[in-house]
């Protein structure tokens, strides 16, 4: 990458949290916590999320627990909450909150998901 990303004004990063569903603003980065059916899926959301973020080269911190995945997303190359981090966060969610839609060839789980 070479030019430095600029980290969101306050403006920005309100417009951008109104956008996604879940996530705040705390600690200088966008955090949310996604709610499994239990460690299986757990693991199986911390896989997913591990390879969203290597493939865009961006990576976040996690916290890992029975039934929680803590997401926290920042640019420490810019000190701060970028693009970046926004988009990424729109694709954890993508991933995460994925249901096969009604009606389609895919019938998808009953078991507890990720809220």
């Amino acid at each position: 990458m070479g030019t430095k990303e600029t980290p969101y004004t306050d403006a920005q990063m309100t417009d951008a949290l109104r956008t996604l569903q879940g996530w705040r603003y705390a600690d200088g980065a966008i955090r949310r916590v996604y709610e499994t059916g239990g460690w299986p899926i757990t693991l199986m959301l911390v896989n997913a999320i591990g390879f969203v973020a290597e493939a865009a080269d961006h990576h976040p911190d996690l916290t890992v627990t029975y039934r929680r995945v803590g997401v926290a997303l920042s640019t420490h190359s810019a000190g701060g909450v970028t693009a970046r981090d926004i988009a990424l966060a729109r694709t954890f969610d993508e991933v995460a909150l994925w249901r096969p839609p009604q009606g389609s060839a895919l019938t998808g789980t009953t078991e507890t998901f990720v809220s």
